[in-house]
């Protein structure tokens, strides 16, 4: 990793927000009125107005009414794919309302191949079976129909998954001998031939064939992703890895000197360090969280998702039209080993662990493997975070609790992913999946996210469907997936901005207080009061980043 200057930041214009109804998220004084930030971009006084101290009431600070307006901290995604969701902004999106169908999808990479010629790589994302009409993955040949020469690559909207076209396993070598990777699979049709769907670690088979943006163009892509997260509320967010080896945090760095404004954590996945990990450059100065960027440690993949069947259960999946098979349990995708690995890596340099496991299996082995080995002090944050959580057992809340794991978990995947959910699982299991009330009630210190791009919904890192999804417990089609599990708006809020804050260390974000970054959203509704149904209809009307305002509906 390269270690670089950080940006400086452009002075703020002291200022006066009156008539508001803040919610501060700060226990010691949850609400307030008034709000006042200095040149620093920092929070110099909040409270009641019939409060406000004299030295605040002059005119060397500008005056924004508020207009009763809720304001809250800005929101801090503590699980996104930054910088694969900005590259993603290009490429085919593979979901409705524009792509419905295989057919819309083969249509859509005929023009793309059109335009673009024979040599260029045809690149998409998003898909999910249970969302187009066919209710099957696309195949190589489906993407071949509309382009037998030039290279196709569409990623799922797990992550985990590509499906190619015959073009594009040629360029990988990948044939009916090729033998599948550990902890993955080239999916393969009755006679033994490779579908062009590739599991888990079988899609890095292709990787090294993918041409990678030119950095300007990474760079402007991150650049543009900033405004439509400001646009969202979102102050900070996470890039948990790339899914291609790239070291993002030069990137994010670059990014930020061409005016990115989010405060970002990076991860780096073990695959792509294992094999040397004393390369990968971790310090005191990278981790250093005073910064805009900083690095925030390692993750480790261990299983993969419910909704491509590669998640790790003691219970098999049902068996479905293009899985008949119902003895999988999904699959590890990685071995302890390499689990032990990360975790004496992240004890060696005090940083955080983060390890990704859906499955019960997958949540059971990564919990007892990291108290085995012994927590260690990663600084001011927790050292192990475990990611997704779909369907923990109570073993493992009990550990969690006790010995301060954290989780952060996505309730936008039943809320979009209900389809595959239900056909995967059945309904009973589905409704004891992402079980909120249980872990908070427990103990555990619970973070919400998106994992953005990896969800199927239109705008995947929109806060407030994942807000609804967690308070009404229903999926987008009203389905409901158990309400005894649901949280209340406040908690929701609390665990999308202070807990977040908390769990990765960003200095002075995640609550409204004398000495913070003035980093907040303010709602064009009050989305404390409104219908519990109408949440994901609420919208950010300014967003403000270290006292600037970046975004103005």
């Amino acid at each position: 990793m390269l270690s670089e200057p950080q940006p400086s930041q452009a002075a703020a214009v002291p200022t006066r927000f009156i008539g508001g109804r803040i919610t501060t998220e700060d226990p010691a004084q949850p609400e307030a009125d008034t709000l006042v930030t200095d040149a620093a971009g920092r929070i110099a006084w909040v409270g009641k107005a019939s409060e406000l101290p004299a030295a605040f009431a002059g005119d060397a600070f500008e005056e924004v009414n508020l207009g009763g307006a809720r304001v809250i901290p800005g929101f801090v995604d503590a699980h996104m794919h930054a910088v694969m969701l900005a590259n993603f902004a290009p490429q085919i999106s593979v979901l409705p309302p524009t792509i419905s169908s295989i057919a819309e999808l083969t249509e859509a990479v005929r023009a793309r191949r059109a335009a673009q010629g024979p040599d260029a790589w045809v690149e998409g994302w998003g898909y999910d079976e249970a969302l187009l009409a066919e209710h099957r993955s696309p195949t190589r040949w489906d993407l071949d129909a509309g382009s037998p020469d030039a290279p196709v690559c569409i990623m799922r909207t797990c992550g985990h998954i590509r499906c190619v076209n015959s073009r594009a396993l040629e360029i990988a070598g990948i044939t009916r001998d090729t033998p599948d990777p550990i902890g993955g699979e080239i999916e393969r049709d009755a006679t033994g031939e490779p579908t062009g769907v590739l599991k888990e670690t079988a899609r890095d088979l292709v990787t090294p064939f993918i041409p990678k943006p030119s950095e300007h163009d990474a760079v402007q892509h991150i650049v543009d992703l900033g405004r439509l997260l400001a646009s969202q509320g979102i102050v900070a967010a996470t890039d948990m890895c790339s899914v291609d080896g790239t070291d993002t945090h030069p990137l994010l760095l670059a990014a930020a000197r061409a005016g990115f404004k989010q405060d970002m954590a990076t991860y780096m996945l073990w695959d792509y360090i294992k094999g040397n990990p004393d390369a990968y450059e971790l310090g005191p100065a990278q981790m250093d969280r005073s910064q805009q960027v900083f690095a925030a440690g390692i993750k480790v993949l261990t299983d993969g998702s419910v909704s491509g069947r590669t998640a790790w259960f003691y219970d098999s999946f049902l068996p479905s039209g293009s899985s008949p098979d119902a003895t999988t349990c999904g699959m590890p995708t990685c071995t302890d080993e390499d689990i032990d690995h990360a975790i004496a890596f992240c004890q060696s340099h005090g940083c955080q662990l983060s390890l990704h496991a859906m499955g019960t299996r997958a949540i059971d082995r990564v919990v007892d493997r990291t108290v085995a080995a012994g927590l260690w002090d990663a600084g001011s944050v927790p050292p192990v975070r475990v990611e997704h959580v779909t369907a923990p057992s109570r073993h493992a809340i009990e550990t969690m609790a006790a010995r301060g794991i954290a989780v952060v978990t996505q309730p936008i995947f039943p809320y979009a992913e209900i389809g595959t959910y239900l056909t995967n699982l059945g309904e009973e299991r589905t409704r004891r999946c992402y079980p909120l009330r249980t872990l908070v009630d427990a103990g555990v210190d619970v973070c919400i996210s998106t994992d953005a791009p990896a969800t199927s919904w239109a705008v995947p890192s929109d806060p407030f469907p994942n807000i609804k999804s967690a308070v009404t417990r229903r999926a987008y089609n009203g389905f409901d997936f158990d309400a005894t599990e649901a949280l209340s708006v406040d908690e929701v809020i609390a665990r999308y901005t202070r807990e977040p804050a908390r769990v990765l260390g960003f200095e002075g974000l995640g609550m409204l207080k004398a000495g913070y970054k003035a980093s907040f959203a303010v709602l064009d509704r009050d989305i404390l009061a409104v219908p519990a149904d109408e949440i994901d209809q609420v919208q950010v009307a300014a967003t403000y980043i270290r006292g600037q305002k970046v975004f103005e509906r």
